[in-house]
């Protein structure tokens, strides 16, 4: 698999993951005392969050991103959704990207 796609995937997994558990493990845990969701969401979560930072990072480098889009991306790693914003938009190759037209042409 190439490692791009290997990065959105992850990327994906992750923001998934840490959703489930925000949104579910953690009200169970505390609202309906089942603090096994925890337990098992967030093994899962911290994996899949170490795969992020690592692939970020090798992605960065093969796709051209400079030190400030890298870090922003490492950052993307600790907001719920923000992998997924990586994902979309920051993933493409640079020839996949549609070009900017200057004003006035068609």
């Amino acid at each position: 698999m190439d490692i791009v796609r290997a990065f959105r995937v992850v990327s994906i997994a992750e923001a998934t993951s840490f959703l489930v558990l925000l949104l579910i493990a953690m009200p169970l845990k505390y609202g309906a005392d089942l603090p096994v969701a925890v337990q098992v969401m967030g093994p899962i979560h911290g994996i899949l969050f170490l795969a992020y930072v690592g692939l970020a990072y090798v992605t960065g480098e093969k796709l051209g991103w400079g030190l400030k889009r890298t870090v922003l991306a490492l950052i993307a790693a600790v907001l719920p959704v923000a992998p997924f914003f990586v994902e979309r938009h920051w993933t493409k190759p640079a020839a996949a990207r549609p070009e900017p037209q200057p004003a006035g042409r068609a």
